[in-house]
């Protein structure tokens, strides 16, 4: 009798309709995290059209599962492995389009800033000198205003210069003034 009632759970919903209630979710919790990203980072346009396709999808997965939920309980659980796993490929999925700018600070000596100044201005990235006092000695702050998906080549740039610099990468959300290249407006 356990064992039949186990099967019936099991059985009752089909396969594809489990599948399709899985991806699903996964596709539309994935839109979620990225709405969130987008508009807290400024692409409020781009938002607001995955939080429309986002309930449209949600809408009718809720009601697919809800319905008869009583008598095909597994999807209720499928429901929520779709959505956790959605959250895990929208947070993966985000990282690797990078959305969003960041203002880099290496903290350099003078020498070597100066010279990852020039490399960097060399490829056209905005580069803002500061001179600043460390424990012992002066030291040159870069700030570098950068896409998030450059990010990464940047540090490493940086650091074959100067393996000792110290970079801190910063979110940046809202610029106004200063040098901006022709092509990086037009992306925002």
């Amino acid at each position: 009798m356990f064992w039949e009632k186990v099967v019936e759970v099991f059985t009752a919903t089909p396969l594809w309709e489990l599948a399709l209630i899985f991806f699903s979710r996964i596709i539309e919790v994935s839109m979620g995290t990225l709405r969130i990203i987008l508009i807290n980072k400024g692409y409020r346009k781009q938002g607001v059209i995955l939080a429309f396709i986002e309930v449209m999808m949600w809408v009718f997965i809720a009601s697919r599962v809800i319905t008869g939920i009583n008598e095909e309980p597994l999807k209720a659980v499928i429901y929520s492995l779709g959505f956790a796993t959605g959250v895990y490929v929208g947070s993966k999925l985000e990282s690797r389009l990078a959305f969003g700018k960041v203002l880099l600070q290496s903290i350099s000596s003078i020498d070597k800033g100066r010279e990852i100044a020039k490399i960097l201005r060399e490829e056209n990235i905005a580069v803002t000198e500061i001179l600043g006092k460390g424990k012992d000695t002066e030291r040159l702050v870069l700030m570098i205003y950068i896409n998030r998906r450059g990010k990464d080549a940047i540090i490493d740039k940086i650091r074959e210069i100067d393996d000792h610099a110290m970079v801190v990468a910063h979110d940046v959300s809202t610029l106004r003034g200063g040098y901006i290249g022709e092509w990086r407006r037009f992306i925002k």
